[in-house]
This record gives structure tokens, sequence and C-alpha cells, in this order.
């Protein structure tokens, strides 16, 4: 496999994979001290923080070795680059959430083997869990995090703002092309967006996988070396969506703020996790996402639980995590996170626990979607990739932007990060 060269060289260089992978640090508690494990989320939900405190109460009565259980909720932007400076200065969690630097992680060995663990655990029903979502998460068969979180991004609709424009949606032939023209009337009539790419906001361009997946597009090869935001496909799909900025206008451009989930926008694409943020203030549906020129499509979402390998209580971190993803509490998860077990995916189970949506929306945009879904292919170093490609994209933001010279000046950039240079 090829190694995180950059990002295993800046944190040798801190002292991070040091402090991660212990340099042989012991498997589990040295003494009989109490335990107290420490977890990194990137979640201030209340709702889902008191749910983990709930499992870990329980774990800790039937655990006396362990004494308590912390979710440290850190802030998204800042997560990965707050967890490895924490670890670089010996004060990494015991456990964490992982997404997009699990590759990172794996590589540099910084991440505990969870797979035999699990299947020794009494009651885990380790074969349960898809094959297919733990891909990002695993290397060599050996799985390193739990993928607890597997959500297909969809289509929301504010029913209200496209009946306010008289303006009517057919599912069945929803296209990107048809999004754009009743956003576009939308905003016309009532003043606000038409549709939004949530967590776009003109920085977070991988966000925009939502739309360009439709043309059959991705930011690079399947193995996060060559870059391929220069190619047609890629082209097509920046060239439709800058049009939607400057010419329809179905889509806001730069610094202009708006939150679907407050009623700011007719359409917006999001993870079906994000449903736990409607309030009832308008009526809505989900759907899965517009049909694209390459046809039908799915794009998925992940974050995993992992413990690290260089704690001190490494034996009873990956206990505990057992405890929290078995079957009974992956059912309880899935009221907020689309599970990984296949016993639970189906539009009856997810609903006993989802208050927002119905079996039948759950059906439509959970389970026939995560049966032919994909997500971006994991890259080394996605900070860096991140950061890069947004400065070279910067450009693609004003009114005569040329797309294609704009896609390639983004591979110049970010190609030499993906190939470790």
């Amino acid at each position: 496999m090829r190694p995180a060269k950059k990002l295993m060289a800046s944190l040798a260089a801190a002292g991070v994979i040091a402090a991660l992978s212990g340099c042989g640090a012991a498997g589990g508690s040295e003494d009989s001290a109490p335990v107290a494990l420490r977890m990194s989320v990137w979640t201030s939900d209340e709702k889902q923080l008191a749910l983990f405190d709930s499992m870990a109460d329980e774990y800790i009565a039937e655990h006396p070795e362990v004494e308590s259980v912390t979710f440290e909720s850190l802030p998204f932007a800042d997560y990965n680059s707050t967890l490895t400076t924490q670890a670089a200065g010996g004060n990494a969690p015991d456990l964490a959430w992982v997404g997009d630097i699990a590759k990172d992680l794996i590589d540099s060995g910084a991440l505990a083997p969870l797979t035999e663990s699990f299947e020794a655990t009494e009651g885990y029903e380790y074969d349960d869990i898809l094959p297919s979502v733990t891909e990002s998460f695993s290397q060599d068969g050996e799985l390193y995090a739990y993928p607890f979180s597997n959500s297909p991004f969809a289509l929301y609709v504010n029913e209200d703002l496209i009946a306010q424009a008289g303006q009517t949606v057919d599912p069945a032939t929803l296209s990107w092309e048809d999004v754009d023209r009743i956003g576009a009337a939308v905003t016309q009539s009532t003043g606000k967006p038409g549709y939004i790419i949530r967590d776009f906001d003109f920085s977070g361009w991988l966000s925009l996988a939502n739309l360009w997946a439709g043309w059959g597009a991705q930011p690079w090869s399947d193995d996060g070396t060559e870059c391929t935001m220069d190619s047609p496909e890629m082209v097509e799909a920046f060239q439709f969506f800058h049009d939607s900025v400057y010419v329809s206008g179905a889509t806001p451009g730069p610094g202009v703020t708006a939150d679907f989930f407050a009623g700011d926008a007719a359409f917006t694409t999001a993870q079906v996790s994000r449903a736990s943020l409607l309030d009832g203030s308008f009526q809505f549906e989900i759907y899965p996402l517009p049909t694209g020129p390459a046809g039908e499509y799915g794009n998925i979402g992940q974050a995993g639980m992992a413990a690290f390998a260089g704690g001190d209580h490494v034996e009873e971190a990956t206990d505990f995590l057992a405890f929290m993803t078995n079957p009974e509490n992956s059912a309880k998860l899935a009221q907020f996170f689309p599970p990984p077990r296949q016993s639970l995916l189906s539009g009856d189970e997810l609903v006993k626990v989802n208050t927002k949506l119905s079996a039948e929306q759950l059906d439509r945009v959970v389970v026939d979607e995560l049966a032919d879904v994909s997500a971006t292919p994991p890259v080394t170093s996605p900070a860096e990739v991140t950061s890069v490609g947004k400065t070279a994209l910067d450009r693609m933001w004003s009114p005569d932007a040329d797309v294609a010279e704009v896609l390639g000046s983004v591979c110049d950039a970010i190609e030499p990060v993906l190939q470790g240079k």
C-alpha cells in the first residue's frame, strides 16, 4: 500500500505517531486504578450526547474497573487539527470519531485493530455489518473504525416555498436541470435561494460531490494519486453550477448565508442524518439526489468510531467500543445515524427510532440508496488537499471565470499533494 508520506512525515516530526501508536505502550491498564475513558466527537447535539452518556452509564454499571467515560465535543471545522495537536502534546483521547483522516491514521499505525475483539464479543454479530460500508475504515482485511454513520445524501424539499412560487416537483423524473429551473423560479418569486449545497459555502468544495457525481465526475482517481478535477465530466458539472450562480440565480453566490432547515431555501442536498434539524416550521419532502447526465446515482458520507493504539487503556477502550456498537446499541444510534447493520436496514426498523421521517421515506433515501452508493475515494493529507484546492478554486467564483482553466489549475495545485511530494 502506498505510504502516507506527507502526513506521516509531519506527524513524525511533531511526535504524533509516537503519541498515537504508543511505541510499545501496553494494551490495557497497568494497575488496578479506576479507568477514565475519553472519546472525542464532533457533535454538540444534546440529544446525541445524552444517548452516549446513557450508554456509558450502563457500561460503567457492569464494569467497575471503568469509573467514567467522557465525550469531548470538538468543533467540526477544527476537529482533525485539534485531534492531532492533542496527540502531539501527549493528550490523545482513548477513542474518537474519525472521518476523512481515517486513512492517514490507519497508515500511520495510530488506530487499534478491532476485528478480533468484536468477533470475540458475545452477541456482537460481526457478520451483520455490511462489508460495503467498512471499506473506508479497513486495511488488509482488518477493521480499524466501526462505521457507525453511513448517511446517504438526499434532496430535501421545502414544499411551502415551491408552492408559493407556483411550481411542482415530480420525484419520478427530477433532474438537476429541474432543480435549477424550479429554484430560479422560487428565487424570482420569493427572494429566497432556490437550492443550496449544504456545507459548501464556497469553502468546503468537496461538498459539491453531491452535485458533480451526477455527471459521473470525481476529484481524483480511485487510488487517490491522480487529479481528475479537469476531466470533461467535472468541467460540465462546474459549468452547470457556475451558471446556477451567475446566470439563472438558482443558488446564491459568495457572501450569502442561507439555511434550508430555517426555511431559507427551496432545496438542499444534505445527509439523511440532518433530518434531525427539521423543526416542523414548513412542509417538507425528501428524495434521492436528482439525476444528472450520468443518470441515477448516490453519494454517502461516513464516520467511524475508533480506539487509539497508543493509549494506556486500549483494552478497555476497545471493549467499550464493542459495547457501544453492539446490536442493541446500534439500534439506538440509528435514530441519528444510518446504521451499518443489515438487520436494521429497513424502513420499518429505522422508523422505530426516527421521529422525523416515515418508513416510506427511510426506505427511499436510506435503505434503497445504501444498496448502490459511493463515496469520494480517500486520500492521504486530506486537510492539505482541501486547503490547497480551495485556494486554486477561489478564482472560479466570478461571473467571467474560465471554468476549464480554473479546474486545470486545481489539478496543478493538488496533484503534488496527492502524490506525496
